[in-house]
């Protein structure tokens, strides 16, 4: 396993920073510095997670979307300047090379979930001054910009809000990454119509090998492959395989290898999903990348892994945030 070798699109580690009041070095979840290093990242995207609706009343949230973002961001910068000569921030390619040069990992700041921009389309400026370079329209309810997905087939189709069409529009211009996870079928459609750059799916898997709700039909791959996109396979165990309760090498690979045969290679890419997902890891956690790198290795070619592990998240990042 060489060092610097993984792009994660999609982690939930800052609710255990802002929320439980943990360091990055000391989480006790999926992610940590330590487990960052064991595992050979190269850039983490951590995800503003904004708890709406009944998850909110679960952790404790009472401030608005737009507050908790603003405060978890603040949280996240704070862990930067804590621990500079491990982890920095990165809002551009050349960032992530520099960090590559003087052995530093890379964090990469989003949104999961649109409900921070409440209809003002200014915002979304705000944001990318802030560092945010993705952000995830939706997440399981209906917000300013969208639907979430949904197990009725006549909601699933929902298409974006006319507003909708204005965010993606200026994330287009601005060089915001779309992220579809979690989005409407409808809303997935409307992006492969009117979007004008490269979009993804930050932490999804492949209904045809799992037939749940959030995974994406051999269709949507090939949309997505079409228009330069990558899919992060999620590791969440049912994701990857209905009524398991055990996230498997053997099934990530699966996933991998099902999105190269119909979307091609340059698609496939990681979204682990890591502390937003339960049940059993066979590979513990972060630290235990390079067993999902040997197993990629068993069905593709070296070129092909590290197209997987980094190259074609990397390729996207320039293409898109530049």
């Amino acid at each position: 396993m060489k060092a610097f070798n993984i792009v994660d699109l999609h982690c939930d580690t800052l609710m255990e920073v802002y929320l439980a009041h943990h360091n990055l070095a000391d989480c006790p979840g999926h992610i940590n510095l330590e487990k960052l290093q064991k595992g050979g990242s190269l850039v983490q995207c951590f995800a503003v997670f904004v708890p709406t609706h009944d998850c909110a009343e679960r952790n404790g949230v009472t401030e608005s979307a737009y507050s908790y973002f603003t405060n978890c961001a603040d949280a996240f910068y704070q862990q930067m300047a804590l621990y500079p000569d491990v982890i920095r921030p990165v809002r551009c390619v050349a960032d992530i090379e520099k960090n590559v040069a003087e052995g530093k990992l890379s964090a990469m700041l989003t949104i999961e979930d649109g409900a921070p921009v409440d209809g003002k389309i200014e915002r979304l400026q705000e944001f990318y001054d802030k560092g945010v370079r993705m952000i995830a329209l939706t997440w399981n309810y209906e917000n300013s910009i969208g639907y979430p997905n949904s197990r009725d087939p006549k909601e699933h189709l929902r298409p974006l809000k006319p507003f909708g069409l204005e965010v993606i529009a200026k994330m287009d211009e601005l060089g915001m990454i779309i992220d579809t996870s979690h989005l409407s079928e409808g809303g997935f459609w409307d992006i492969v119509e009117h979007g004008t750059k490269p979009f993804i799916a930050s932490h999804s898997c492949c209904r045809a090998l799992s037939d749940h709700r959030r995974n994406l039909t051999d269709r949507q791959l090939r949309a997505l492959g079409e228009k330069g996109g990558i899919c992060g396979v999620n590791f969440c165990d049912e994701f990857l395989e209905l009524g398991s309760t055990v996230s498997s090498v053997e099934n990530i690979v699966r996933h991998c290898k099902h999105i190269a045969d119909v979307a091609g290679v340059e698609a496939v890419a990681m979204g682990s999903d890591f502390d937003g997902i339960g049940g059993e890891l066979e590979y513990k956690d972060f630290a235990g990348f390079p067993m999902i790198v040997d197993g990629l290795s068993r069905v593709f070619t070296p070129s092909e892994v590290d197209k997987i592990c980094h190259g074609n998240a990397l390729r996207l990042f320039k293409d898109v945030i530049g």
